[in-house]
């Protein structure tokens, strides 16, 4: 029996190739679908096929009438099939976006690394509390106020370190960092040891003074001077040293990690703030890097503001650490010293241009460090709201992606006794006794190190505050102000998790 051929058999065989041409049947059916698909208008039905090839260059003729060899052109696609279509094209474009901004973290102690710059995604809770993603990529809420889309850049040298890590010598179940480590990440280390030593070494090396009897004409003056010196409370940052905090030092300390420093909004000279840092982590790395020293870049990003980070005053009364800390611009979290830094110097004598970072969740919060979460105790804590209303500083909250993910704590949940004990130490003591370990200086299991993971710290928008008498402070505008400054940690939460948090364990809680 004769086969019947198409029209495009018979032209091919009129031309004395002799050969039947191969044809796709799937080739076809997405070719017919495409067509149909831009065809279609929200007006009426989609087009048929007659109506798509009768628009097709005049060397394409329609095979409706007859079959091309044992293949059946198909029928039009069902508003279902293209539909489905449809959603299947949008699911494989969004399974390449997720693929290119993700680093496989197979044995890495990285816990929330995250590369690559993609765009800020929005839950449906951050919609329902008026969050949506505008036409210019940037998170708004129902009263226009913004956030730009921001990246994380350390995706490189962090998948550089997973490599070290992964090729790492093994004994037992410990890591072992290679000999031929970069000298700069040697140098990293160096100063993160520095740094997190330097209680104890001052301390030792004060006593190992006292031990030597020509000291003590000195050290006694100096014990009477570091007793009656207001210099971590009057204000006036005297013992500040500008050429220390912009030391190459700090440099190395902000590359360990690394840490990022992202501004959102601008922060006019003009004013004067409230940095709320959030969250403690166990030795709030990220703040010190950030506010203590220049490592980061804070005074080219908020030029005319002179921030400084706030410690609990017992500090103060170390031997010699607290003259490490003084110069560093560290002042005291006591009232008097926020209310002295506030309202002297600055460029009109009164405080303008003047800041303060207070790390307002303090040592109960540490406790709540665990890689992947977010807990702030932030519900209860409304002091630093007042003082911004004694002294009409403007509060501006900052979120440190990645500072509870620097050390591994025991968890309360495992250990009930132990977090007991850890609770009466912070009633009794005022402070806390955190059962930490990170990594070591030459391994990357065991120590008291804090891990390479990535620090993003992101300063927010600043909340307006104006200045009110103590006599006429009322609560409700104390709570209204806390409310809204909770709003904004949330709202900075909803706009970068998926950018600097992904490998979060669960949202972001405000505790007691």
């Amino acid at each position: 029996m004769p086969r019947r051929r198409g029209p495009r058999g018979r032209a091919q065989a009129s031309s004395g190739s002799g050969q039947e041409p191969q044809h796709n049947e799937k080739a076809i059916v997405v070719q017919h679908v495409d067509l149909v698909a831009a065809y279609q208008t929200d007006d009426g039905p989609p087009p048929s096929i007659n109506d798509v090839v009768g628009d097709a260059p005049s060397g394409m003729e329609s095979a409706e009438t007859e079959p091309i060899g044992n293949i059946v052109p198909p029928s039009p696609p069902t508003p279902v099939e293209l539909e489905m279509c449809s959603t299947s094209q949008t699911a494989e474009l969004g399974d390449l976006a997720d693929s290119a901004g993700d680093v496989a973290e197979d044995e890495a102690d990285d816990v929330s690394t995250v590369v690559g710059s993609t765009p800020p995604t929005f839950s449906r809770a951050s919609e329902a509390n008026g969050l949506a993603l505008s036409d210019g990529g940037l998170a708004k809420d129902a009263r226009g106020l913004d956030y730009p889309p921001l990246t994380d850049e350390a995706g490189a040298e962090a998948a550089a370190r997973e490599r070290d890590r992964m090729n790492a010598y093994r004994a037992g179940s410990i890591r072992f960092a290679p000999w031929n480590i970069p000298y700069r990440r040697r140098l990293q280390t160096l100063a993160v040891v520095l740094h997190s030593l330097s209680i104890a070494g001052l301390v030792s090396f004060f006593f190992f003074l006292c031990a030597i009897p020509l000291t003590w004409p000195l050290l006694i003056p100096y014990l009477l001077h570091m007793l009656l010196s207001k210099s971590a409370t009057d204000g006036r940052l005297r013992a500040r040293s500008e050429r220390l905090r912009r030391s190459v030092v700090w440099k190395f300390f902000g590359d360990y990690f690394p840490a990022q420093l992202h501004k959102t909004h601008e922060l006019p000279a003009t004013r004067k703030y409230i940095f709320g840092y959030h969250p403690h982590g166990i030795i709030s790395h990220g703040a010190f890097a950030a506010f203590s020293t220049e490592a980061l870049g804070f005074a080219d990003k908020f030029p005319g503001i002179t921030n400084s980070l706030l410690t609990l005053d017992s500090n103060f009364r170390i031997p010699l650490y607290r003259d490490y800390i003084l110069a560093m611009g560290i002042q005291s979290v006591s009232k008097e010293s926020i209310t002295n830094i506030l309202s002297r110097g600055g460029a009109d004598g009164a405080g303008m241009g003047r800041a303060v970072t207070i790390v307002v969740g303090g040592a109960r919060e540490s406790l709540e460090a665990q890689p992947g979460v977010m807990h702030l105790v932030l519900a209860e804590r409304k002091g630093f709201v007042k003082m911004a209303l004694r002294t009409g500083a403007d509060l501006v909250p900052v979120l440190a992606f990645g500072e509870n993910d620097l050390y591994d704590q025991v968890s309360p949940q495992h250990h009930p006794l132990l977090r007991r004990l850890q609770m009466w130490v912070l009633r009794t003591l005022k402070f806390t006794l955190p059962f930490l370990h990170g990594r070591g200086i030459f391994n990357y299991d065991v120590g008291l190190m804090p891990y390479r993971r990535p620090l993003n710290i992101v300063v927010g928008r600043p909340i307006a505050v104006t200045r009110v008498p103590d006599a006429e402070m009322e609560s409700r505008e104390v709570d209204r102000l806390h409310r809204e400054y909770v709003r904004e940690l949330q709202r900075m939460w909803d706009a970068y998790k998926d950018v600097f948090a992904r490998g979060r364990k669960e949202e972001l809680q405000i505790l007691k």
